[in-house]
């Protein structure tokens, strides 16, 4: 892999799926268990840096020439599980959401249309080659989505303070600390599990809506991989967008957990209650994205 930068790269948090070697075949099963023992595994924000770095150039380089043969890996019960970063894949589908996120005259400036048109037209040849690809991780900037924290539990919450600036700073961690970590790690088995109780409860509760079709959808995803896989939230470079104080005390797949089992109840009150707390909570992010 490529030298990087040491600069921190917010804000986006990640949706991941590490599967067991078993599940890919060979020649690439046999590159991720020699991958699996190097030393020098790269981290998330490796992986954005390198990614940003093909945005410089003029005209810039939206999606990588190349697919890319790293991974995140981890050690499960003694079981190897690699999440491939295919970051080539990722950033054809991150063009086509773009049109959504900005308005055309931004658009064109960050990305001139021949740039974008030369992505689209590479893109479908790829797809006729490789229909069923599908990408291992989901990326979110500026929230954490709410059907993503339908799949973990309060229990699973791993938080690590780490080494960071003044309390409410932003991107604040210090030159030879650590940055903090909150994430969420959890069975595909009782994701799955989550998602189907999940969607009973919204459905009985409300009408066809953005919370619904977007459980579907992550829904859908999991189903595509192996039912022994290990799938993990991770607030990423969001920790940088939070004060220390408030993403130490931040409990949101409790609050959603709460709210979907008062649905199920026909409790109203209560799961307002749990949305409201938060919305309230991430208000902060939004605040940071609308001035940014």
């Amino acid at each position: 892999m490529p030298k990087v930068s040491s600069v921190i790269v917010p804000y986006a948090a990640y949706l991941r799926v590490y599967e067991p070697l078993t599940a890919f075949p060979e020649p690439e099963r046999g590159h991720w268990a020699r991958y699996a023992r190097r030393p020098d595994l790269p981290s998330y924000q490796d992986e954005l840096r390198l990614a940003l770095a093909d945005v410089v150039p003029t005209p810039p380089v939206p999606v990588p020439v190349r697919e890319s043969e790293d991974a995140f890996v981890l050690e499960i019960d003694g079981v190897v599980c690699v999440c491939p970063w295919r970051t080539r894949l990722r950033g054809w589908q991150a063009l086509g959401e773009l049109a959504e996120e900005f308005p055309l005259p931004v658009l064109d400036a960050l990305l001139p249309p021949f740039v974008r048109r030369q992505a689209a037209e590479d893109y479908e040849r790829w797809l006729t080659a490789h229909p069923d690809a599908r990408p291992w991780i989901r990326t979110a900037t500026w929230q954490v989505p709410i059907n993503w924290f339908v799949l973990v539990s309060d229990e699973e919450r791993e938080y690590e303070g780490g080494s960071r600036g003044a309390p409410g700073s932003v991107g604040s961690t210090s030159s030879t600390g650590e940055a903090p970590v909150l994430r969420y790690r959890t069975p595909m088995v009782e994701a799955r599990r989550r998602v189907a109780r999940g969607l009973r409860a919204l459905r009985t509760a409300m009408d066809e809506g953005p919370l619904i079709d977007g459980l579907v959808d992550v829904g859908r995803w999991l189903e595509e991989f192996h039912p022994r896989s290990l799938v993990e939230l991770d607030y990423g470079g969001l920790v940088h967008a939070l004060p220390a104080g408030a993403l130490e005390d931040d409990h949101s797949a409790a609050d959603v957990a709460e709210g979907i089992a008062a649905l199920r109840r026909g409790d109203g009150e209560t799961a307002g209650e749990a949305y409201g707390r938060l919305v309230e909570r991430w208000r902060s992010v939004r605040d940071l994205r609308s001035a940014n």
